[in-house]
């Protein structure tokens, strides 16, 4: 800490960066995904982890909150 910053944030990444990133990773998108490739990766995770195919909840939320953050980092109008 001599620059009175933490070493990540030195290096550019934030947390808001890191979130993205294990969100990109859950859905196995590339870092320039666009609107229906994050959407179709979605549904792809949902069929393997909702609880009526042996899934559980929580895996549910945690691929619903990967694409909620990837769908506000772009712009799909």
């Amino acid at each position: 800490m001599l620059a009175g910053r933490w070493p990540w944030e030195l290096w550019g990444t934030n947390a808001r960066d890191a979130a993205e990133r294990r969100a990109r990773n859950l859905l196995g998108l590339r870092a320039d995904a666009g609107y229906d490739e994050i959407i179709d990766a979605h549904r792809r995770l949902l069929m393997k982890v909702h609880p009526d195919r042996g899934g559980t909840a929580d895996a549910v939320h945690e691929a619903n909150a990967a694409r909620d953050l990837l769908l506000a980092r772009i712009d799909h109008r």
